[in-house]
């Protein structure tokens, strides 16, 4: 691919959702599809939803214009899955969809993108070098990493600005590690998928005068997972499976804390609460900017060592992930983010949001 044309793909994806995002905005009003303030919220004031059709746009305008990737299968399976998870999304933001509505959505729509050749063939083996073949298990594990990274970068989207920027930053990561790799559409696309989330984050930057919510933030991880599985699976490096996991650390940390928070107490797993990686920053006192950048932070660290990772020997990778792991893993329980059981901290910021809510009805 010609360097100039892939400069004009990015720019095209960074221009449109700055360009259309108000026009959005403006659709989302006269349609009612508006986020209205309540106890879990972090927002005071009724924001219009909608935004993560501009991110469509921009990132399906890029592909378009550099039709001469050439348009993989891949691509065009990513796409259509990209579309039926955006409409799953809007639909939900407009007049709300059961969970389990919502979740037979994205299995459509990670079928749709697997049956176009997005898959995970296999997993790398850096204890003991090689691969291994996942066979009849290819079509299950790729369709519940789609659904997965789905609903991991959904669960962050409680900030404004937040989704945005971890997926500008994680995409941004992933283009250089593909581009190392000599993987030069899966490497397009992640730069095209970055750029049309920061030309969304203007409009998106606290206070947030849209709200990407599950139509943006699911076709965010959506698109995201697919381009992993296209580009970073196939890599048969030691470390191929372990890259995306790091560079989506964060959001897929948040994912499992939080349903390993619900198991323990019995809940659903799809119960809604208030004690997400960005709601226990809150609480510790950091300020909405300062909460989004210490997470951009921690995006970058992570990102950063998966490029590292990329060109360490096996040996030097695994003492790397050891020593992050256990950094990770200290600032977190000092953040307090490894209390799994109740949080009075949380709790009383709940019943302080409930009770001013009540006040103002």
């Amino acid at each position: 691919m010609r360097l100039p044309l892939l400069i004009w793909g990015v720019l095209l994806a960074f221009a449109v959702p700055l360009l259309l995002t108000p026009l959005v905005k403006k659709l989302a009003l006269a349609a009612g599809a508006v986020d209205m303030p309540g106890p879990r919220k972090v927002h005071t004031r009724p924001v219009p939803c909608w935004g993560g059709l501009g991110i469509y746009l921009g990132f399906a305008a890029a592909i378009a214009v550099v039709a001469t990737l050439p348009l993989q299968k891949e691509v065009v399976g990513m796409l259509a899955g990209g579309l039926v998870i955006l409409a799953v999304g809007m639909i939900d933001d407009w007049m709300g969809i059961p969970p389990l509505a919502k979740l037979i959505g994205q299995v459509i729509a990670a079928v749709v993108a697997v049956s176009f050749g997005v898959s995970v063939h296999f997993v790398s083996n850096p204890f003991f070098g090689g691969i291994i073949p996942l066979g009849y298990l290819t079509i299950p594990v790729t369709i519940a990493w789609l659904v997965g990274i789905t609903n991991a970068l959904n669960l962050v989207d409680g900030l404004d600005g937040l989704a945005a920027g971890i997926a500008a930053i994680s995409a941004g990561i992933v283009a250089v590690v593909s581009f190392s790799q000599n993987m030069v559409v899966p490497g397009a696309c992640s730069l095209f998928l970055g750029a049309s989330a920061l030309g969304f984050l203007p409009h998106n930057w606290h206070p947030a005068g849209i709200f990407m919510k599950d139509a943006g933030s699911m076709f965010l991880g959506f698109t995201l997972a697919s381009v992993a599985a296209i580009g970073l699976t196939k890599s048969a490096t030691a470390f191929s499976l372990i890259l995306p996991i790091l560079i989506l650390g964060i959001p897929i940390s948040d994912m499992l804390l939080a349903i390993i928070r619900r198991l323990m107490r019995g809940q659903n797993i799809m119960t809604a609460d208030r004690e997400h990686i960005h709601h226990r920053l809150l609480d510790l006192g950091l300020t909405h900017r300062q909460t989004v950048l210490a997470i951009y932070g921690v995006n970058l660290l992570l990102g950063g060592s998966a490029v590292l990772l990329n060109f360490l020997t096996t040996g030097q990778g695994l003492v790397m992930l050891f020593l992050l792991c256990a950094a990770v893993l200290f600032l977190a329980n000092r953040a307090g983010l490894l209390s799994l059981g109740r949080n009075p901290v949380a709790e009383a910021a709940h019943s302080r949001a409930a009770g001013e809510s009540s006040v103002h009805k």
